[in-house]
């Protein structure tokens, strides 16, 4: 029987800190945005569909600039992330600005990801090796696990600002703990005035929202999004993060998420002053025969 694994792919935050659609910048030599290559590599290792989680105010534009462009390439779907879109009994606050965050926004596609799927962001260029073991992964997953892809936290920074990024603490191959930290630069953490409160290890392991699911999380994802309004419906920059999420599982003992790893070099475009160093790698990796 043919094995199917759906690449899911955050697309719906409008890039506060860069500035504009940064899902569609262009960083290839033909026009190509980083998501362009992540759907490259996913489809070589072999993925077969991709949904791309969008909010309906940027639809038209990313159809036009990536969605219809991929589209010809492999078999893509669309989800909607809205700030409205609340389990029964909530109503979105009028001071609320953004979604609620990457656990919504994988809860918007209960309705259309029936198969195993992996997770990724838009603007995040995860290399080739990561999509290859983590659909190996999905193929072979043993009932009640998930699993991740973990990077370096050297490779994963950027010189121009501060990134946010799940740290994690393994034990066995498994994942133990996951704490996202929003402010890191140089393998430093920072507090909203500036303060240092952490010194990271440049080997320490990170996520970068690279996830292997299967359709269940559908559920845990609903049930405790519901928990968490009741706690922060009136907090309007709280998010529901998924390494939140897969956190509270692995502790509650619902789910065990096995560790992928991948030594390839992150690059992304957090801030503006990172697509030059972007555009640059693409380049190089093209000149080498990975890309066409």
């Amino acid at each position: 029987m043919s094995f199917h694994a759906t690449l899911v792919i955050m697309a719906a935050g409008m890039g506060s800190r860069f500035g504009g659609l940064k899902q569609a910048e262009p960083v290839g030599k033909n026009g190509e945005a980083i998501v362009d290559y992540s759907v490259y590599d996913a489809v070589a290792a072999g993925f077969d569909k991709v949904v791309f989680v969008i909010k309906h105010a940027i639809e038209d534009d990313f159809k036009r600039l990536v969605g219809d462009r991929i589209s010809k390439k492999v078999k893509v779907e669309y989800a909607f992330q809205e700030m409205e879109d609340l389990p029964e009994g909530f109503v979105c606050p009028a001071t609320r600005q953004k979604p609620w965050g990457t656990g919504q926004a994988i809860l918007a596609c209960r309705d259309i990801v029936k198969e195993p799927f992996a997770v990724i962001n838009a603007d995040d260029y995860y290399g080739k090796t990561a999509f290859k073991v983590l659909y190996e992964e999905l193929k072979k997953q043993n009932e009640g696990e998930y699993s991740m892809v973990g990077f370096r936290l050297k490779n994963t920074l950027t010189e121009n600002g501060t990134v946010s990024r799940g740290v994690c603490e393994s034990e066995d191959g498994y994942l133990v703990d996951v704490n996202e930290v929003t402010k890191i630069q140089d393998c430093k953490a920072f507090d909203d005035e500036g303060n240092v409160i952490t010194q990271y290890d440049p080997e320490t392991l990170v996520s970068m929202n690279m996830w292997g699911l299967t359709p269940d999380i559908f559920d845990y994802l609903l049930e405790d999004f519901k928990i968490f309004l009741k706690d922060n419906l009136a907090e309007p920059k709280k998010e529901f993060y998924i390494p939140l999420e897969i956190d509270s599982l692995i502790k509650r003992g619902e789910k065990k998420v096995k560790i992928l790893s991948s030594d390839d070099r992150w690059y992304g475009v957090t801030y503006r002053e990172d697509k030059q160093g972007v555009v640059d790698a693409i380049a190089e990796m093209t000149a080498k025969g990975m890309y066409d």
